[in-house]
């Protein structure tokens, strides 16, 4: 009964060392949360959501591709926005971008969250995300590096001191840009000039987990770009907007804009209310792109758990293997005592372990002077002068002629190294030997 108690407190241990691993998250680690209405920490947006919904404006979580924005009965044709972040976590199709585009044209609004003059820990690689801006904006993006064409045209050709201190300083920039910061940095909005948008804005904070990469946005050639704000701290422009047909299409160079940490603060909300209010129509709504960040109705979490299914199945699971564990498993082995090895055991042994290192030639003249040893002992002929007494066994009466020839074929095989059956000639030598005691 002991037995069993200590192996049901092991099983018990094991199954909640199973339930740790199962919840797939590793104590102190960190988790990168995506912009999505799921999330409630401090990357998602459910805040936005929940607020905006609280307001009494309708919000929809879009986890379909948007080729299927024209196709749904649920939203009107025009008044509507669609909030999306980049980068994103799922490549955009082809037939999306047309498809988004003449949603747009029709009378419809684009936010698009760029994680530009920010680096949240979800856009930490970096916006490598610049033909998707192009594509959905127009807006072309180039990166500032360190130092000017012009000034690298003006100035002296690299010796090679020089060269290598720029291959010093790119590795500590690429070293700096994938640390994360210790403390969150702030980046601060400001608008430019009054407008609607920024109508009640002072500032706007966003926040960056990883140091900011410095770019230049580049107006298109076929459209008009009015810039509505800037970054504080380095005066780069972070807000755009656009008119594309009848709609509009906002773009922001801060992705965090309205993230749960952010939105609480300065004027984020403000600015959120105000694009809302200008944007969505009586009946319109507010669609957050959530399929694009993973979040899409293949698979719905909050559903599979509160499937009764799951817990039944775990539960049977369970059942069947704490009956096993419990029931029909052996607790304690047999103890199995050994017998020290006998004398034969011994013998076949070392006999195995010599015959498979000794020559038979080697041992057959081992055995031909233990035999002429012993006869030496026994009848005082066993060859005193160092040769065999082959003449006094051919004449002996006990022993038979074709016996001795025998065992001296056998003799001159092993003194010439030719392969001897050792088994036959001590059978013989055991024989001859019993014949002349006898």
């Amino acid at each position: 009964m002991h037995e069993r108690l200590i192996t049901l407190g092991c099983a018990l241990a094991a199954l909640l060392v199973c339930a740790t691993l199962f919840r797939g998250e590793v104590p102190g680690a960190h988790r990168v949360v995506r912009p999505t209405t799921a999330e409630r920490e401090g990357n998602g947006l459910m805040g936005a959501m929940t607020w905006l919904r609280g307001e009494g404006i309708r919000t929809v979580s879009l986890r379909e591709r948007f080729d299927t924005l024209a196709a749904r009965r649920d939203l009107p044709a025009t008044g509507n926005l669609l909030i999306l972040t980049l980068p994103i976590a799922i490549p955009l199709r082809t037939t999306e971008l047309s498809a988004v585009n003449a949603w747009v044209r029709s009378g419809n609004t684009l936010l698009v969250l760029a994680a530009l003059s920010d680096r949240p820990d979800w856009g930490r690689s970096g916006p490598m995300f610049h033909s998707d801006l192009q594509a959905l904006t127009g807006l072309d993006v180039e990166a500032v590096r360190a130092g000017s064409a012009n000034a690298q045209s003006d100035a002296a050709p690299d010796t090679a001191a020089d060269a290598d201190h720029k291959a010093s300083d790119a590795g500590a920039q690429l070293l700096e840009a994938t640390r994360a910061l210790a403390q969150p940095r702030p980046g601060t909005l400001v608008p430019n000039r009054p407008h609607a948008y920024l109508r009640g804005v002072a500032t706007a904070t966003a926040w960056s987990d990883y140091a900011p990469h410095a770019w230049t946005v580049t107006i298109p050639r076929n459209g008009f770009v009015l810039s509505l704000a800037h970054e504080r701290e380095n005066s780069a422009d972070v807000l755009w907007v656009r008119t594309q047909g009848a709609g509009t299409t906002i773009v922001s160079g801060f992705g965090s804009l309205f993230s749960n940490r952010a939105l609480g603060l300065a004027d984020n909300a403000r600015l959120l209310a105000n694009i809302v209010a200008n944007a969505v129509g009586p009946a319109g709504a507010v669609l957050f792109d959530d399929e694009h960040q993973g979040l899409t109705t293949a698979y719905d979490p909050a559903k599979f758990y509160r499937d009764p299914r799951l817990y039944a199945t775990l539960g049977v699971l369970g059942a069947l293997w704490f009956t096993w564990v419990l029931g029909g498993t052996r607790l304690r082995l047999p103890q199995t005592r050994r017998n020290a090895p006998r004398e034969v055991e011994l013998v076949r042994a070392t006999g195995g372990f010599l015959a498979r290192v000794l020559r038979p030639a080697t041992a057959a003249r081992r055995m031909f002077e233990h035999f002429f040893s012993r006869l030496r002992a026994l009848t005082r002929h066993g060859g005193e002068d160092g040769n065999p007494p082959w003449e006094w066994l051919e004449q002996h009466p006990r022993l038979a002629r074709e016996d001795v020839l025998q065992l001296k074929e056998w003799y001159a095989g092993a003194y010439s190294d030719q392969r001897v059956p050792l088994a036959r000639l001590h059978n013989l030598m055991v024989r001859t030997q019993r014949r002349l005691a006898a």
